[in-house]
């Protein structure tokens, strides 16, 4: 367990002996979530879907995409 302190623009730094553990690199996805009063944060595994450049997509379609990939990972 190791307590961190969360910066002027709401970010932490996950400690290198946690990130070593659970292999989480660089360019990694985390989800996080909301469990009652608990902050989770679970590696997602494998990539998110490809999006094709040039889709014309809504805020509603790349949330969607996200979902997903959260879910499907």
């Amino acid at each position: 367990m190791a307590v961190v302190k969360v910066t002027r623009n709401f970010q932490i730094t996950i400690p290198a002996d946690v990130r070593r553990a659970l292999g989480i690199r660089e360019g990694d996805r985390l989800l996080v979530e909301v469990e009652g009063d608990r902050i989770v944060i679970r590696k997602v595994a494998g990539a998110l879907p490809r999006i094709r450049l040039g889709m014309r997509l809504t805020p509603e379609d790349i949330d969607r995409f996200v979902e997903q990939g959260a879910v499907d990972g």
